[in-house]
């Protein structure tokens, strides 16, 4: 595997943990949101991750990159309460509030965000690597 597809490597996983905080920023946002009915209420998202092979599956010398297949919504059902009233409610009493888990959302930002951060270590050692080699070329 070359340095080139590190690098790709690295920088496909920065994107898709990118990708994975947004969304989960998103949620945790949206999370004390009220509504009057069961479809204008959010949905948690989360984002849908696929290993990307380059040419063939048996060639594992190229390595593969991630590549986020999109975001999907939660089927966890809605939080629904009798809140007769609230100025929200509906002609029933009930207002509905996402089906966000605060805890769940919290731990999915801090592993997003080491996996990140791991994946910014990996293209800096890489780019380190780069600039020894270019100066072993040089004769330094």
């Amino acid at each position: 595997m070359s340095l080139f597809n590190v690098m790709d490597i690295a920088t496909s996983g920065m994107s898709a943990q990118s990708v994975r905080l947004n969304t989960t920023a998103s949620n945790v946002a949206n999370a004390n949101s009220v509504s009057s009915s069961y479809e204008s209420t959010y949905k948690a998202r989360h984002p849908v991750f696929a290993a990307e092979l380059k040419r063939a599956t048996d060639d594992l010398s190229t390595g593969s990159k991630v590549q986020v297949l999109g975001v999907v919504e939660s089927q966890k059902p809605l939080q629904i309460e009798y809140s007769p009233g609230h100025p929200m409610a509906d002609e029933n009493g009930y207002i509905y509030k996402p089906n966000v888990n605060i805890v769940e959302e919290m731990a999915d930002m801090m592993s997003a965000s080491k996996a990140y951060e791991t994946n910014v270590q990996v293209a800096d050692t890489t780019k380190r690597v780069f600039r020894n080699v270019l100066r072993l070329g040089q004769g330094q």
